[in-house]
């Protein structure tokens, strides 16, 4: 179970790393980031409900994400946060945001679609939608879940938010 919260919680992060993508006009500093998970399908066994505050119980969820100049030079803004286990492709930027492909391996095998759009360069709204299965023990468990976010620009000083580290170009 707690492996199976931990691959949640990544993504979950990598949910809020996509919200936050936007083109190069975007600001660099911290973001305040209120993600929104529903399951349409959960891998929980049925009749058995989850802790609201587990991410298999859903509900909102609000992060601060530092965002660097770097990050926003090479991603429009904060890198995906995948462990290596999901890879974004087919980015389409669009002068109003952006949209892309999720494809996710190893205890969760899952695909997805991102959408995101912003008004202004300090406010961005996204949404995630993925299905496909997860390894919960010895079996396999269909999945599906969207997370709807909002993100607002809080200032050029990350205070004591670290920024997640640059992945290596594979």
């Amino acid at each position: 179970m707690r492996k199976t919260r931990i691959l949640i919680t990544s993504c979950s992060l990598f949910a809020v790393a996509l919200l936050t993508w936007a083109q190069s006009t975007r600001k660099a500093g911290l973001w305040e980031v209120t993600s929104t998970m529903t399951w349409q399908q959960s891998p929980m066994p049925a009749g058995m409900s989850a802790n609201p505050n587990s991410p298999f119980g859903g509900g909102s969820h609000t992060n601060q994400v530092c965002v660097t100049q770097a990050q926003i030079d090479r991603y429009g803004s904060l890198p995906p946060q995948t462990r290596g286990d999901c890879q974004v492709t087919n980015i389409q930027k669009r002068s109003d945001g952006m949209t892309a492909t999720i494809a996710c391996t190893g205890r969760m095998n899952a695909t997805g679609t991102v959408d995101s759009t912003w008004s202004d360069d300090e406010h961005a709204k996204s949404k995630i939608h993925l299905t496909g299965t997860m390894q919960m023990g010895p079996n396999t468990k269909p999945v599906e879940w969207t997370v709807e976010s909002t993100s607002s620009f809080k200032g050029a000083d990350c205070g004591s938010v670290q920024p997640a580290p640059m992945p290596a170009d594979k």
